[in-house]
C-alpha cells in the first residue's frame, strides 16, 4: 500500500480538525431532555414481585437471547447477586427484608433516564432519548469504546465480549418497536403479581404517590427514580430501605451530563487526534521501510537473472 507525504498530512489534519469540534458545540450538542411530557416509563412496585422470573423469560423471548445457563423455572439464581449482561437485558434478585425477615426481589434493567450519561458520554452519538422514553442503542454507528459502561450511574450498559467480529453494547430498549406501536414491554405483559405497571411516567408517578398516601405503613415515602439523577423512566416504590434492594442512594438528583460535559469536550481530542496521529506515523515509516526493502532486494534479483 502507498501512500505519499501529501495525504499522510491531510489525513493527519483531518483527524485533528474532527477531534477540535467539542461536543458542547451545536453540531453535536444534546438537547436538554427534561421535556417530554408524555414520555412512557414502568413503575415497579417492589412489594409485589415473587421472583417468579417470568420477565426474564418474557424479555428472553421478546428479544432473541439466548437461553440462559439457569433455567427460567429455576428460582434458586436469584439468591446470587446478578447484574444485566449481553444475554440478559433484564435480572431479578433476591434481598434481605431487614423489616420481616421475608426476602425481598426486585427487577434490574435499564431506568431509561430522562437525561442518560450514556448518550452524554457517546462519542458518535449511538444513544438517542426518544420522546416515548425509551434510550435506544443503535450498534451500526458504535465505535465500542465502552465509555457509556463508564458513564452508566446503573451500571447496565454491557459488552459482548464473546462477538469478537461485530461486538456490541446491549440493554434493555424498554422494548421500543413494541411502545412505538401501541404495545406494552414485553416484562410487563408476562408479570402475573402487576408489579409492573406500564404507562405515561407523569401518570406512574401519580399511581405510585397515590398507594404510598393510602399505606403508608407499607411504603416508604419515595418515589425512586422520580428525582434522581434528574429522574427516570423506570420507577421504584418498596416496602423497605432502597439500598437494600440494591438501588444506589448517593446519586443526588442532578443529572450527570451536566456534571460530565465539560469533561468529555475533550475527550475526542485525545482519542481521535493521537490513534490518528500514531496510526499515520505507523503507516509512513511501513511504507518506507517496504520501499526500502524493495530497492534492496532489486540488485539480488537482477543478479540472478543475469
Amino acid at each position: 500500500m502507498k501512500i505519499s507525504r501529501r495525504n499522510f498530512l491531510k489525513s493527519i489534519v483531518a483527524a485533528g480538525g474532527a477531534s477540535l469540534v467539542p461536543l458542547g458545540s451545536k453540531a453535536v450538542a444534546e438537547p436538554k431532555l427534561d421535556g417530554y411530557p408524555d414520555r412512557f416509563g414502568c413503575l415497579t412496585d417492589v412489594t409485589r414481585c415473587v421472583g417468579c422470573r417470568a420477565c426474564e423469560e418474557a424479555c428472553n423471548q421478546a428479544n432473541k437471547l439466548p437461553k440462559p445457563d439457569v433455567p427460567f423455572d429455576d428460582q434458586t439464581v436469584v439468591e446470587t447477586q446478578r447484574r444485566t449482561s449481553a444475554k440478559a437485558y433484564t435480572v431479578v434478585n433476591r434481598y434481605g427484608n431487614s423489616k420481616t425477615g421475608e426476602p425481598v426481589f426486585r427487577k434490574i434493567q435499564c431506568n431509561h433516564c430522562n437525561e442518560p450519561a450514556c448518550a452524554s458520554a457517546c462519542l458518535v452519538k449511538a444513544y438517542t432519548k426518544t420522546p416515548e422514553g425509551a434510550v435506544v442503542y443503535n450498534p451500526d454507528i458504535c465505535l465500542g469504546c465502552r465509555y457509556c459502561m463508564l458513564a452508566c450511574p446503573f451500571s447496565v450498559p454491557a459488552y459482548e465480549y464473546d462477538n469478537a467480529f461485530s461486538p456490541r453494547i446491549r440493554k434493555c430498549s424498554l422494548c421500543f418497536d413494541r411502545i412505538k406501536t401501541g404495545g406494552v414491554p414485553a416484562c410487563v405483559e408476562a408479570c402475573p403479581t402487576e408489579t409492573l405497571i406500564f404507562g405515561k411516567r407523569k401518570d406512574l408517578i401519580k399511581i405510585a404517590r397515590d398507594r404510598i398516601e393510602k399505606e403508608p405503613d407499607k411504603y416508604l415515602d419515595h418515589i425512586y427514580g422520580e428525582h434522581e439523577v434528574g429522574g427516570t423512566s423506570w420507577l421504584y416504590i418498596s416496602g423497605v430501605p432502597f439500598e437494600q434492594v440494591g438501588l444506589k442512594t448517593d446519586l443526588g438528583d442532578r443529572p450527570y451530563p451536566e456534571l460530565t460535559r465539560g469533561f468529555l469536550s475533550a475527550v475526542p481530542l485525545v482519542l481521535t487526534l493521537w490513534p490518528a496521529l500514531l496510526g499515520g506515523f505507523y503507516l509512513f515509516s511501513k511504507t518506507r521501510d517496504d520501499a526500502a526493502e524493495t530497492r534492496e532486494a532489486r540488485p539480488a534479483t537482477e543478479a540472478r537473472r543475469k
